[in-house]
């Protein structure tokens, strides 16, 4: 967990930045206020834009693309998109145009540190084996975006289960790191999007049941052998979801 102070610095900082829009009279069209080093969006963002800043829009409501599907990063402001927009909006009592402008901006900034990840998740908690993302099955930058887009997938799972911490218990791992757990051969930890959770605040069923509705593709728990005691979610190519014991 990060620190509080730092969090509370951030939401003040959001907080601001809100009234600060709202005094000024911006529009929806107008160029919102930089809120920190990550990334700063120039423009709103409507249906049928494309560009960077619908993609790293995109990252950002990843966890939002309603049960069992999945948010294309393609940078292309389409229908799921603005679904997901919606969602995401609803879930944060913004105005749910499906629109993405100063306020919906002001929310994004709040969430996200300046190493772009969101503030209840870090790199090195996602990832326990080395600090180079190296080692794994694919390029190290790789790997290292595959985790940051499933952190923004677990914020919006840990804002849906009441805003309570969730435990990763594993991350990436590289081919060494994996052998050395008994990892399968295949492990989407190896790719840097396999997460493993453990009970917590919420027990293992409730996290399986809930990820359904957050855009992982492979969600694995009790009841499906050798995840008696985690929960774990990717970002899988292929879907397969076996939690037997939760009904999922």
């Amino acid at each position: 967990m990060k620190p509080m102070l730092r969090r509370i610095g951030r939401l003040l900082a959001a907080g601001v930045l809100t009234a600060a829009t709202a005094l000024v009279g911006v529009v929806a069209t107008g160029s919102p206020a930089q809120a920190d080093g990550c990334y700063t969006w120039g423009r709103a963002l409507t249906y049928g834009m494309t560009g960077e800043d619908v993609r790293q829009l995109q990252i950002r409501i990843s966890g939002y693309p309603g049960y069992n599907s999945v948010l294309a990063l393609d940078g292309s402001f389409g229908p799921a998109t603005r679904s997901a927009l919606i969602r995401f909006q609803q879930a944060y009592g913004l105005s749910a145009d499906g629109a993405a402008g100063p306020q919906t901006f002001s929310k994004l900034y709040a969430l996200q540190d300046n190493d772009c990840t969101p503030i209840n998740f870090t790199y090195p908690e996602l990832n326990g084996c080395n600090s180079t993302w190296s080692g794994g099955a694919v390029a190290a930058g790789t790997a290292r975006f595959n985790a940051l887009v499933s952190m923004w997938k677990l914020q919006a799972l840990r804002h849906a289960l009441g805003d309570q911490s969730i435990r990763v218990t594993s991350g990436f791992r590289s081919y060494s790191c994996n052998s050395a757990v008994g990892g399968s051969a295949n492990s989407r930890h190896l790719y840097g999007d396999g997460v493993d959770l453990g009970a917590g605040p919420h027990s293992l069923c409730r996290l399986a049941q809930q990820a359904r509705y957050h855009g992982f593709r492979e969600i694995l728990g009790p009841g499906y052998t050798g995840h008696g005691d985690h929960v774990h979610v990717s970002n899988s190519p292929v879907r397969l979801w076996s939690a037997p014991n939760c009904g999922v």
